[in-house]
């Protein structure tokens, strides 16, 4: 969750403009305590405004492209999204959970990765690091106890 970055000029900075649409897509994914899937942001979205599933997929894709998004996987054929990496919003890596399917960012101090030393290996352009951590959540490892 970010409360700290200003949406409207993350979409600016990206040449995007700040569409109502844009703007309840970004500050939901933005304002959310974990990453979200694009049939969650559909259905909280369509709750408060005229919105169609297409809709919200495309300007995911658009703020994905642009940099202002990032898609994760969740190892099969869903998403989830979040921030992408900027002023406020440090990289950070997510734990997800193979029982019940949700995702959780961790702490961006709890897994680090030097890029710098991955750069020095690997001769091409690294453009994004993704760290998913599965297993199972504390509600879901109850579960299999009982």
């Amino acid at each position: 969750m970010c409360h700290q970055c200003d949406y409207e000029q993350l979409l600016v900075d990206a040449d995007l403009e700040a569409t109502a649409n844009r703007m309840g897509v970004l500050e939901l994914v933005g304002n959310n305590a974990y990453p979200l899937s694009a049939d969650d942001l559909y259905t909280i979205l369509k709750r408060s405004r005229s919105i169609n599933r297409v809709t919200v997929y495309r300007i995911l894709d658009l703020l994905v492209k642009h940099g202002v998004v990032e898609r994760i996987s969740t190892g099969g054929r869903a998403f989830y999204y979040d921030l992408a990496p900027n002023d406020y919003h440090q990289p950070h890596p997510h734990f997800y959970c193979r029982s019940c399917g949700r995702m959780d960012c961790l702490d961006p101090r709890s897994l680090a990765v030097d890029t710098d030393t991955l750069r020095k290996i690997y001769p091409g352009r690294i453009e994004k690091v993704e760290i998913r951590i599965d297993g199972l959540c504390t509600s879901c490892e109850k579960k299999t106890q009982n």
